[in-house]
């Protein structure tokens, strides 16, 4: 059982000030952690209750010597983030993340532009995953990639990419001066995606939901990139892609004609 201050610290860092002083974040739901506890991320303590699955259960006894405590079901509806709580709930320390530019020499590096969803956030964070890319970085105003909704979306990818967040001028102003890497990004004026000559090493550039990438940020691109419309039927089709889809439909482009 819960102690009423391990109840309310829990709860309190739903709160992104609390995550950010605390250096802590919540994952939850048995994948999620199973995902965690295959990974080397520090965790401080697991909330579990009975429901959880006999494998969940082995895998915490091997992988994990911390705290353990278990919680009833409405326990765990009051310090859960989710409106359906699933039984397991881990308060983990957050990672800093080790910026080196010279480690992207020979990577397709991701670069997001003020995301502001947090959903689009995890759910480029798994496609990132599953494309092979190790690094994504953010600039300051992307949403946060340890808020609950991000951690859940992201089913698990967190703890197998690694995320930088920095002033993106910064960034290219460091790419030019050391490792030089081709920019794309993502314009309605960009060129063909299926047809242009694609590098393997560079930095894809995704932008905001609403206003795209920004000019100050455009200026960095080298080669502009847009997906064409297929849409039939109609005069007019959707106006754009979805940013997570649209990140998806890239990196895929990209893997499947040069593969790094």
């Amino acid at each position: 059982m819960l102690s009423k201050q391990q109840s309310k610290n829990i709860i309190a860092l739903q709160q992104k000030k609390v995550r950010r002083n605390e250096e802590l974040f919540l994952v939850e739901g048995e994948k999620t952690v199973e995902d965690l506890l295959l990974s080397d991320w520090s965790i401080r303590m697991i909330c579990i209750t009975d429901s959880i699955s006999h494998n969940l259960k082995e895998l915490i006894s091997r992988n994990y010597s911390g705290e353990l405590i278990e919680v009833s079901s409405e326990e765990m509806d009051r310090i859960s983030p989710q409106t359906a709580p699933q039984g397991v709930l881990a308060i983990v320390h957050q990672k800093e993340s080790r910026f080196d530019i010279s480690e992207f020499k020979d990577q397709l590096v991701i670069v997001l532009d003020d995301i502001q969803d947090p959903g689009n956030l995890g759910t480029i964070i798994r496609i990132a995953d599953w494309f092979g890319i190790r690094h994504i970085v953010c600039s300051m105003k992307t949403a946060e990639c340890y808020n609950p909704k991000v951690v859940q979306a992201s089913m698990g990818s967190l703890f197998r990419t690694t995320i930088h967040y920095m002033d993106l001028a910064e960034l290219f102003q460091l790419n030019v001066e050391t490792i030089n890497l081709p920019v794309y990004g993502t314009l309605m004026k960009g060129e063909n995606l299926f047809t242009t000559e694609l590098k393997g090493n560079a930095f894809l550039i995704m932008g905001n939901e609403s206003t795209g990438i920004s000019e100050s940020v455009q200026s960095f691109i080298s080669s502009p990139l847009n997906i064409p419309s297929f849409a039939v039927g109609s005069e007019k089709g959707p106006d754009s892609l979805n940013v997570a889809i649209a990140t998806g439909i890239v990196c895929a482009e990209f893997r499947r004609r040069v593969f790094r």
